[in-house]
């Protein structure tokens, strides 16, 4: 393992490190959704910041499930209370995905199980919820089975919620939404998707 005092450099050291402590503490809702690239890239830098603050973390993949990606191998090296539950049968109905829509809402109903197990046991402190917009979308799960889900969040918890398509009732009980847009995109180029920035 790498010496930790050569993993952060500080180019102004003498400077005196805040650190902010909120008058009340609030578990967030936040919606990360748009067609643009980012946005499970965007919860995995809370993921990482949640794990400087020492929270358990929890990210449970609604689509994910066929095809590597980094976040799989980089949380076993960390030195943090962080779990990735790749859950999905891949993106339905896309990129010559085999499975019929009824193994993909099966698979996607035993992760939302798994979520509400997760949430409801007061453990974490963060929960990614990565694509559930999207199984939304695509009915692989009900919107009331997810506004239930964000209805019995413990008041401390933080919830991200990723993917396109966020229905506008999730929108609506969201503290923070942002809406990733794309400007270009590299396979628009007829690039192919890089490891390390793509997966």
């Amino acid at each position: 393992m790498q010496d930790e005092n050569k993993k952060l450099t500080r180019l102004n050291p003498q400077l005196e490190i805040t650190h902010l402590d909120p008058e009340k503490r609030v578990g967030l809702i936040v919606v990360l959704t748009g067609y643009g690239k980012g946005k499970t890239s965007s919860a995995l830098g809370m993921v990482f910041r949640a794990c400087g603050h020492g929270m358990k973390v929890c990210m449970i993949q609604f689509m994910k499930g066929d095809i590597f990606t980094g976040e799989w191998e980089a949380v076993k090296k960390i030195d943090c209370d962080v779990e990735i539950v790749p859950t999905g049968m891949g993106f339905c109905g896309i990129q010559g995905n085999p499975y019929s829509h009824a193994m993909h809402r099966e698979a996607a109903q035993r992760a939302l199980a798994l979520a509400k197990e997760r949430i409801i046991s007061g453990e974490y402190g963060l929960i990614v919820l990565d694509e559930i917009n999207n199984a939304v979308h695509l009915k692989l799960v009900d919107l009331d089975q997810v506004l239930d889900l964000l209805k019995s969040k413990p008041p401390l918890l933080h919830l991200i919620l990723t993917g396109r398509d966020a229905a506008p009732e999730i929108v609506g009980l969201a503290d923070t939404v942002s809406e990733v847009r794309e400007v270009a995109h590299a396979y628009r180029k007829g690039i192919e998707p890089q490891p390390g920035i793509d997966f």
